[in-house]
């Protein structure tokens, strides 16, 4: 992983800008896909020389639409609004997953066009926005006029760093502290919360109708990023949602998957964390992750390779950190 990119990066996701990326590609207009009755996706972007931006899951409710995480790129929240136009309907409430400003940096701007809405996430950011993200922002101070940082991540970067000092505009209106069935728009999801996961409050939903579970960051491809994790309490979340008889998973970053595919998934994740604690070296372990989940990536040869090496990068960030994040706030 390139130590600029790392030392710069605002976002909790360590992504790597890949050789096979020579250049910046235009940026695409993510178009909704529907993902089940009433349920709509839009992808998140993973772009060279941009930082990334994560699904959105748009559920129709009879009040109106349901969005899960809101991207951090105008044209990922463009996109959530145009769905909204099109559908003739409003946004009635934002559910965050997690603070990840990849998830939560389209909020103000929905907040904007629909002023009613509702806010619903853990408290997790409250500690973000004093740790974590603060941090960021005082370190990205030395990178936002760096020549040798290509110029859509040094705007990237600026982007970040006013999202981070407007960080109240992202907190949620309605704390979600416990698991259970919530009304929203009038129709009924269950929320559950995980705490000590992929953050210190991570929020995912299942709605019984479609048969769609939204994970958030418990799920993502090419690999998991741990940048604020707990691993033991990623796993206890990630065995609570195979209980649940989902038809359809949602990642936070990477393409719906049906259950046999998240199941593959979640042992691939156990079998990861597993090896960042044994003395196999790193290579192996990042290896190993990448071959178990291939049938889970685009089939493009350069998306195995940028498995492996995100992989790599976060078993040394375990293996420094006694085996998990030095933000994960779980008792040892």
């Amino acid at each position: 992983m390139s130590n600029t990119r790392h030392c710069m990066v605002l976002v909790v996701t360590a992504l790597l800008i890949s050789s096979a990326w020579a250049a910046t590609p235009a940026v695409p207009s993510p178009a909704p896909e529907q993902a089940a009755p009433g349920v709509w996706v839009i992808q998140g972007s993973m772009i060279a020389n941009r930082e990334p931006d994560g699904n959105s899951v748009i559920f129709e409710v009879p009040e109106g639409l349901v969005v899960m995480d809101t991207g951090r790129h105008e044209w990922h929240r463009q996109a959530v609004l145009e769905l909204a136009r099109s559908r003739q309907k409003p946004i009635v409430a934002i559910i965050n997953s997690h603070w990840h400003l990849d998830h939560v940096s389209g909020n103000p701007t929905l907040r904007a066009a629909y002023p009613g809405l509702k806010v619903y996430a853990s408290d997790a950011i409250d500690r973000a926005l004093t740790g974590f993200l603060a941090s960021s922002a005082k370190e990205a101070a030395r990178y936002v006029n760096d020549p040798q940082i290509p110029k859509e991540m040094r705007a990237d970067i600026r982007a970040d760093v006013l999202t981070i000092q407007n960080g109240a505009a992202l907190r949620p209106d309605v704390v979600i502290r416990i698991s259970g069935s919530m009304d929203l728009g009038g129709h009924e999801f269950h929320i559950n919360l995980a705490s000590n996961a992929a953050t210190n409050g991570d929020v995912w939903l299942y709605d019984e109708t479609s048969g769609v579970a939204a994970l958030g960051d418990l799920v993502t491809l090419p690999a998991p990023f741990l940048d604020t994790a707990c691993p033991d309490g990623w796993i206890a979340a990630l065995a609570q949602v195979a209980t649940t008889p989902f038809a359809l998973a949602i990642p936070g970053h990477g393409a719906p998957m049906a259950q046999a595919q998240f199941s593959l998934y979640r042992r691939s994740f156990e079998s990861f964390i597993d090896c960042s604690r044994s003395a196999r070296p790193a290579q192996e372990c990042a290896a190993n992750w990448a071959s178990a989940v291939r049938s889970l990536l685009p089939q493009d040869p350069d998306e195995l390779q940028h498995a492996r090496k995100t992989a790599g990068y976060y078993i040394d960030m375990l293996r420094a950190n006694s085996g998990r994040s030095k933000y994960c706030e779980a008792p040892r």
